[in-house]
């Protein structure tokens, strides 16, 4: 049976923070929190609605327009962004027992999680102080330049994988750009969401700037991206609960960026280093439980190699380490929820009758509760299997052979989902050609997800809308205003100069 670590000093109620004070919801609603080993709640959470979204949108409507957080030079803003990174890696040992402890994730891998939470904010604080605008010259005549400002208040809807994380890419550019803010955490995993309030109000953010509301999507994510003050919405999550927030954005014709799922093929051609693409490919889809929208979900190995690729990477895959995610030996922890654990379920039911199983199927031996689920891997996978098309977000593998260039392209680009590509080749022309051509927004050469913060993250087809990182992180929470001067004279038409 699995051990059940609990930490020391574990809130057992988590309250909204509006304009600067913890607060719980008007109408007095909570939800329950689970732990995902013992499955059973631990902490009640204010259940945000509709009258405490308007309340933190109010909240965040004065600090944007009255508050002095938009008109901080860019000095002023980066020095409380460095300030807030300082803080997040002081505690990065709370923080990162706190969300394995809420999320599952092995302690290991959440610890790398609080690391890059404080890398967002130093970079966007060196982004905003670096950054230059356009200035356009036509000698003699004219000089046009640009002026960029914060749009106003952003609503942030995060998921319940690697929330803290995920929470600091939005919050970090949101707030470096001059935006306020309304965040909705995941329902599932709000404990660590309640850091930032501390973290920020230690490092000078102006009460208002950063507004939490606790709850349910279809009640405070529906108020918030239904709001008339909240001119932006982030998301990231689920492509069909993407299409919701689309739809119900668009009335007021907010600006949208959105995350949203993938199924990212992993091309392994014949002539590729196959120790690191079977290191890579393992950790690719089995890291953080599988519950990545990166995850490299489909192995596509050429025939040449494809047995000697079977058999080491399902022997490597039933070696993985499940159990008790404080456990630092611990590769892979508990699902997030019991209903998740049930989704990961019904698809590794459904994969028995679609490919054939070389590790894992089921719930790992001695882990009788919890939401565990041992590390699986499916071969022989067709491109028409839901195993293959459809997002599991767990740790399931579906492998497919392939025999040409032209073949694996066209199973790579077979699904809905365009999110990252993964592409092992020693060949130049190949790796170059292939990327360019995959239905992806992202793709890494030779290794899995590395990320360079100064680069586009997104999706294309259901994966996504828009863009974020670097730069474009910045121009989607600002305005780029365009101011001409003439600096000679020009020539008009006279309309109505002519007497009759």
């Amino acid at each position: 049976m699995a051990t059940h670590y609990v930490p020391e000093n574990l809130p057992d109620h988590l309250r909204h923070y509006i304009d600067g004070a913890f607060v719980d919801s008007v109408s007095g609603a909570t939800f329950a929190v689970l732990d995902p080993v013992s499955n059973q709640p631990y902490a009640t959470a204010a259940a945000g609605q509709k009258e405490d979204v308007d309340l933190a949108v109010a909240a965040a409507t004065r600090a944007f327009t009255d508050g002095p957080w938009p008109r901080m030079k860019p000095r002023q803003r980066a020095r409380v962004l460095d300030q807030i990174a300082d803080a997040i890696e002081a505690q990065d040992a709370r923080l990162a027992e706190l969300e394995t402890f809420d999320t599952g994730l092995p302690i290991t891998q959440a610890l790398g999680q609080a690391q890059r939470a404080a890398e967002n904010f130093r970079f966007f604080a060196d982004l905003i102080v670096a950054q230059t605008d356009d200035a356009y010259s036509v000698p003699g005549a004219q000089l046009n330049y640009v002026n960029r400002k914060p749009v106003g208040v952003a609503g942030l809807i995060t998921p319940w994988n690697t929330p803290f994380m995920l929470e600091s890419w939005k919050l970090a550019p949101a707030l470096a750009s001059g935006c306020t803010v309304v965040l909705k955490p995941a329902e599932l995993t709000p404990l660590s969401a309640g850091l930032w309030a501390q973290i920020f109000r230690d490092a000078g953010v102006p009460d208002g700037v950063f507004n939490l509301v606790n709850g349910l999507g279809e009640e405070a994510g529906d108020a918030l991206v239904k709001h008339p003050d909240v001119p932006l919405i982030s998301f990231t999550g689920e492509s069909s609960t993407g299409q919701l927030i689309f739809a119900n954005a668009a009335p007021f014709l907010k600006g949208l960026s959105m995350e949203l799922g993938g199924k990212s093929p992993a091309v392994v051609f014949a002539d590729a280093d196959l120790d690191a693409a079977i290191d890579s490919t393992l950790f690719g889809v089995f890291s953080l439980n599988g519950e990545r929208c990166t995850a490299g979900s489909r192995i596509l190995v050429e025939r040449a190699i494809y047995d000697e690729f079977l058999e080491r990477y399902a022997e490597r895959a039933r070696n993985i380490v499940v159990g008790d995610p404080h456990d630092p030996a611990t590769e892979v922890g508990a699902l997030v929820h019991p209903e998740h654990f049930e989704k990961v379920m019904s698809y590794v039911e459904l994969g028995k009758t679609e490919g054939r199983l070389l590790a894992g199927g089921g719930r790992p031996t001695g882990l009788d509760t919890g939401n565990y689920v041992a590390p699986t891997v499916f071969a022989d996978v067709a491109p028409d299997a839901r195993i293959f098309q459809e997002e599991i977000f767990g740790p399931v593998v579906a492998i497919t052979p392939f025999d040409s260039d032209d073949e694996a392209l066209a199973l790579a680009n077979g699904v809905r989902y365009g999110l990252a590509a993964y592409i092992w080749t020693r060949d130049l022309e190949r790796a170059h050609t292939f990327a360019r051509n995959v239905e992806s927004g992202m793709v890494w050469l030779n290794s899995h997800n590395v990320r360079d913060l100064r680069t586009p993250f997104g999706g294309v087809k259901a994966s996504g809308l828009g863009h974020e990182g670097g730069y474009r992180s910045i121009d989607f929470y600002t305005h780029q205003q365009a101011v001409h001067i003439t600096l000679g004279p020009v020539h008009t038409a006279r309309f109505g100069a002519t007497a009759h």
